[in-house]
């Protein structure tokens, strides 16, 4: 098998159980804090102890910022196409294009008939699911006037397409049996077996079955992203991965260099396994692949079997990767972004005393890999400088009396909009929480390593965490700020003004703090 080049991603799939409803929406909203890549639910309607999953799916689009979320799998059966189509792309438009789909043809068919639903053979399913798939990617489309379709199970005369997603939804399938092998490897998006139904020894040729449909159709094998329902227990040999989560993050790097699989999702039931998972397996197995691949070692689909030697004149550095001195490389292009002109006449720290972490070698030379490397931190701090500004926006726009919910939408799209004030207050939660998880991302994973791996910036590391207490106390005053606005108590919109303007004065200050003295580091060293 290949590693097919994937990005890795990892997420979570959480049983939606009624009674305990707070709970499954505040490990939602944890991964999504946390940078994880998905939230996903198993879908069974006629569960009555469960949860709606597109209630609940429509729900935490309101409630995260930047996780996709996706049924694992929908129930065809109970759920006609045309009508989840709609539902799909719906979710999609008030996600602002986070919304995905899973896709099974059927189970627990006593359950199903019980509910008014039809029971099918297994081929009847893999039939009905073909049709699904056509008649779904039907009125995605937005570019037919109208839908007419006559099938076997399902037949459409005359809808018209709509609403579009904002991106091009992937459709993933549950599929084990060479017949929804097939299907998938010619049709689908994304192939996402679980733990239990298909253990890793048997993927292999499963995914031989896949790549071999995906040619038949015309199709790159790597358009097709190959994802992993993971059912794990820390310190036992049941479920998989095994053994504690330290030792997870080596067995999944060897799936994904040796057999493909790329998205993981591990099956949690509380916070403390989600950030073990989303802290520390996920970044440790991203730097496992990421230097394989960097080698060239790995699966056997193009990399080369053996490590190739570093080019002549390289300087091993911390954390597995090389500098080059001589004629490779260039000298290192990333430049911190400034701050810009304060607006506050509140100062929180003192930028003076900020220490400087070790000067920069003048002859070290970068890979592209390293200058990639980098730059993410600054990547990572324009996204969050973007949202501060469209934060700032919708303040000022609350000032100049513009209460239209359209005038607002393009800054919040993925939330319902009902008065300016709520929305204001909204938006500025779900900005707050992206900001706290980068910070602990950084607290819990990366400066933990480069202490390691340079000494030297331990000074460095300090202020910043210490920045970090600071900001996130100016998150709490901008809180209370909105509550007193909403509440009517004195200051008003005055405080919520003084509040964002010291919040945007500190972060730019600490993010270009930040970068000045990491993005070099990072670059020799790595995140992990």
């Amino acid at each position: 098998m290949a590693d097919y080049g994937h990005d890795l991603e990892f997420g979570i799939f959480v049983t939606p159980v009624a009674d305990q409803a707070s709970g499954v929406v505040e490990l939602a909203k944890e991964a999504d804090v946390l940078g994880l890549d998905y939230v996903t639910f198993q879908d069974h309607p006629y569960q009555a102890k469960f949860l709606d999953s597109w209630t609940l799916l429509a729900s935490l689009a309101g409630e995260t910022s930047n996780v996709r979320l996706a049924l694992n799998v929908a129930n065809l059966p109970l759920r006609p196409p045309a009508v989840l189509a709609r539902s799909v792309a719906s979710l999609d438009v008030i996600s602002g294009g986070r919304a995905e789909l899973g896709l099974g043809a059927g189970a627990f068919w006593e359950a199903i008939e019980a509910m008014g639903g039809r029971r099918l053979t297994p081929g009847q399913g893999v039939d009905q699911l073909t049709e699904a798939i056509e008649v779904i990617r039907a009125f995605w489309n937005m570019e037919g006037r109208s839908i007419r379709f006559e099938g076997e199970y399902y037949t459409v005369n005359g809808a018209h397409p709509g609403p579009a997603p904002v991106h091009p939804i992937g459709i993933w399938l549950g599929a084990y049996k060479p017949r929804m092998l097939a299907l998938t490897g010619a049709k689908a998006n994304g192939w996402v077996p679980s733990v239990g139904y298909a253990d890793p020894p048997e993927l292999p040729a499963m995914n031989d079955r896949i790549d071999e449909a995906a040619r038949a159709a015309g199709r790159d094998p790597g358009e097709i992203r190959r994802m992993y329902n993971l059912l794990a227990d820390p310190g036992s040999d049941s479920g998989w991965p095994r053994g504690e989560p330290g030792d997870w993050p080596e067995q999944l790097a060897e799936l994904t260099l040796e057999v493909g699989m790329s998205s993981y999702i591990l099956s949690v039931g509380d916070a403390s396994q989600l950030r073990v998972f989303a802290e520390e397996v996920a970044p440790a197995t991203r730097e496992l692949v990421e230097a394989a691949r960097a080698r060239g070692t790995g699966g056997t689909g193009d990399h080369p079997e053996a490590e190739e030697a570093p080019p002549e004149g390289a300087v091993e550095q911390p954390g597995g990767t090389a500098g080059v001195r001589g004629g490779a490389g260039t000298p290192f292009a990333s430049v911190a972004t400034p701050d810009g002109p304060r607006l506050s006449s509140e100062q929180v720290w003192d930028d003076e005393t900020r220490p400087s972490g070790p000067a920069r070698d003048p002859d070290r030379l970068y890979s592209p890999d390293e200058q990639a490397a980098g730059k993410h931190l600054i990547d990572v701090h324009d996204a969050l400088r973007q949202e501060l500004e469209q934060l700032r926006g919708l303040v000022a726009q609350v000032e100049q009396g513009k209460v239209e919910a359209d005038e607002v939408r393009s800054y919040i799209n993925r939330m319902t909009i009902r008065q300016n004030n709520w929305t204001l207050g909204v938006y500025c939660e779900s900005y707050c929480r992206v900001v706290t998880g980068h910070h602990t991302l950084e607290d819990r994973s990366v400066f933990p390593h480069l202490r390691r791996s340079v000494p030297e910036l331990t000074p460095v590391l300090d202020r910043l965490g210490d920045e970090h207490e600071v900001i996130t106390e100016l998150l709490d005053r901008l809180d209370e700020a909105l509550v007193a606005l909403v509440a009517g108590e004195s200051g008003g919109m005055g405080e919520v003004r003084q509040a964002v303007d010291l919040l945007t004065d500190a972060l730019r200050s600490h993010f270009s703090y930040e970068e000045r003295e990491l993005i070099e580091p990072l670059a020799r060293v790595g995140f992990y």
